[in-house]
């Protein structure tokens, strides 16, 4: 297992899911095992801080096609992650495909995925107000 997609129902409308998403000063309070804070930088990055220490976080967001694909750096290296919005007649989906990044052992990656699963339910559980 080094490629895994992670989605999650969302309840509000694409646009809205994508706006909140591409902001990264809302991902404290939804990525809440991997984002502890966050400030902006400029041209769509994040200084932030992480269970690891500091690091940054790079959205490469499209609005028009729900692309929210971004990177987080820090000292171990640079993660890039895949990731969509896409609209459904009930609201919208938000997907992550992750890789298992060189190095990282496996029993490692399966536990991050399992505090994504955590995140991911407290995104949908936020994006209900939006």
């Amino acid at each position: 297992m080094n490629t895994v997609t992670k989605s999650i129902d969302l309840p509000c409308s694409a646009p809205a899911a994508w706006k909140f998403l591409a902001n990264g000063e809302e991902w404290p309070r939804w990525a809440v095992r991997n984002v502890l804070s966050s400030k902006p930088t400029g041209s769509g990055q994040w200084e932030i801080r992480t269970p690891r220490g500091t690091g940054i976080l790079r959205i490469r967001g499209v609005a028009e096609h729900g692309i929210l694909d971004h990177d987080f750096i820090d000292a171990q290296g640079k993660w890039t992650v895949a990731a969509r919005v896409v609209p459904t007649s009930s609201g919208s989906v938000f997907m992550m495909t992750l890789e298992k990044p060189a190095g990282m052992q496996d029993d490692a990656f399966k536990r991050g995925l399992r505090e994504l699963e955590d995140e991911l339910g407290k995104l949908a559980r936020l994006t209900s107000s939006l």
